[in-house]
């Protein structure tokens, strides 16, 4: 006759059960994991979450796969750790794949728990964090699991704009593995010989093609932080990894439906800064970092900056101003002039849409000569990219405040979001010189025949270069046709944000219906 085993003897199996799924693949592989420099899945979740706020979901799943003897290898959890906690006291929902399980390698039933993870995230309105570290594909599982990746990918769509995903990598990410990473909003790539990311590995590589390129060469964290601008931030290690994805979360609404947290940062709102007349030069081919700018006119000198090694002609980056979230974008003078061109285009465009989708105000600093000439540009589709800016500054209806510090030069001057383009206050500096061409380059073509006429053209240029600047290359012509809304001292240049802040925080901005637009890709 079978008796039922007392309460305290199910209790017993039930602890057993939990420490063998926190073993995951056992105590030597487990070694081998921190051998690498890498923490386990479970290592990461706890520093990820508030102590004791880390709830797991979905702990005794096992994959149900016969072939190739899986049947007789078994292990809780099957590969992924999910569940939801608090960050910094807010609501969260994670994964962190296993790499001491199969390699990490993503089946049908550790994608099934991926997925329930991400439903029930956008179902509650709370970000999610997905730390990879995978094999990939399980082949063992054949279709089974391409089509759990496919259930992902379609997942991280659906809730791409609703809540912020972010992906952290931290061991291999190969093959179509990598497109889910690719399509949430940031990624966080961790800078370790066992981390990289491609679609297809050296071998492959090799053999297409014949060129021999290491792992780190391919796909290391560097190569995609500072040349296919696929990481938007490099970590030294997994604990910087998780303390930047702390940072980020920071700053963010943790859906579409709220807005960004405030946060009392002791910074007066009134704040004016004399030092901001001598960091910028009056001569528009003088460089300086527009960042000295930015941490001035920011909460606390507290700049938060985005895919900082790439592309770097222009900054984009998260700060506080007056203890609200706004997002910068602004031209680097320090590189390439501030020039915009195919990257730049890029890099700012989905940060615009970023802000825009998770109601973050946009702040935008310009000092642009315009886009980057050359036939490697116009190739490489600098229209289509260049496009790409203009649709998303148009497309924002969350509050847009524009500063133009010196030179705002044709086309460009609109796509780093003119008044025109939709931004509700465009402040100018003295500085600033608004034209379709800059000085020289304008006077040329304007009296380009008189000027062949001349033996020595020298001193007509030079007095039509100054009058072209007194009519033109100044900000009191945008002024009066009220392109400019004020022209202001630098020093006032944070109280006056404050105060187009406030004045916008209640704006509410219609589009014409549609299922949505067309963006230029």
């Amino acid at each position: 006759m079978y008796v039922k085993p007392s309460m305290d003897k199910l209790i017993e199996e039930l602890r057993e059960l939990k420490r063998r799924a926190e073993l995951g693949g056992g105590l030597e592989r487990i070694k081998r994991q921190h051998a690498k420099g890498k923490l386990t899945a479970r290592e990461r979740i706890e520093l990820l979450f508030d102590p004791g706020t880390f709830v797991e979901v979905d702990r005794f799943v096992v994959h149900r796969t016969t072939y190739f003897g899986l049947d007789k290898e078994k292990y809780l959890g099957d590969g992924v750790v999910t569940g939801f906690g608090k960050v910094n006291g807010r609501l969260v929902f994670a994964f962190s794949h296993d790499f001491t399980v199969f390699g990490g390698s993503l089946g049908e039933m550790f994608g099934r728990k991926v997925v329930k993870i991400m439903d029930m995230a956008a179902k509650v309105g709370a970000p999610i964090v997905g730390m990879n570290d995978s094999g990939g594909a399980r082949i063992q599982e054949g279709v089974a699991s391409l089509e759990a990746y496919g259930e992902i990918f379609k997942r991280n769509t659906w809730y791409s704009g609703v809540v912020p995903q972010i992906s952290l990598i931290m061991g291999p990410c190969a093959g179509g593995a990598v497109y889910s990473p690719a399509l949430t909003d940031f990624v966080i790539m961790v800078d370790n010989p066992a981390t990289f990311m491609f679609i297809t590995g050296p071998e492959v590589v090799k053999a297409a093609t014949g060129e021999e390129v290491t792992f780190e060469e391919l796909g290391g964290a560097r190569v995609h932080a500072t040349k296919s601008g696929q990481a938007h931030f490099i970590a030294e290690s997994d604990e910087e990894a998780i303390a930047l994805t702390k940072k980020l979360l920071s700053y963010l609404p943790s859906n579409n439906m709220e807005e960004p947290p405030y946060v009392d940062t002791g910074d007066p709102p009134d704040r004016v800064d004399p030092e901001l007349e001598s960091i910028v030069p009056t001569d528009p081919m003088k460089p300086f970092d527009v960042r000295d700018v930015i941490i001035r006119v920011v909460d606390n000198a507290e700049f938060f900056e985005v895919h900082a090694h790439w592309a770097q002609n222009v900054v984009i980056g998260f700060a506080r101003i007056a203890g609200r979230t706004v997002g910068i974008v602004a031209n680097q003078p320090a590189y390439m002039a501030g020039v915009l061109d195919i990257d730049a285009s890029d890099k700012a465009s989905r940060f615009i849409r970023f802000l825009d989708a998770f109601n973050i105000p946009v702040i935008t600093f310009v000092d642009v000569p315009g886009y980057m000439p050359g036939t490697y540009q116009e190739h490489g589709g600098i229209i289509r990219h260049g496009s790409k800016m203009l649709y998303a500054y148009a497309e924002a209806t969350v509050p847009k405040v524009t500063i133009i510090l010196r030179k705002a030069y044709g086309g460009s001057y609109l796509a780093m979001n003119a008044k025109s383009m939709g931004a509700d206050i465009v402040y100018a500096w003295p500085s600033a010189e608004i034209a379709v061409l800059g000085p020289e380059a304008a006077v040329r073509i304007l009296y380009r025949k008189k000027v062949r006429t001349m033996k020595e053209p020298g001193k007509f240029i030079e007095e039509k270069i100054a009058e072209y600047k007194r009519f033109f290359a100044n900000p009191y012509r945008a002024a009066e046709l009220g392109f400019v809304d004020e022209v202001i001292e630098p020093r006032e240049t944070r109280p006056m944000i404050v105060k187009a802040l406030e004045m916008l925080e209640n704006k509410r901005e219609e589009r014409p219906p549609k299922k949505h637009g067309v963006m230029p890709v």
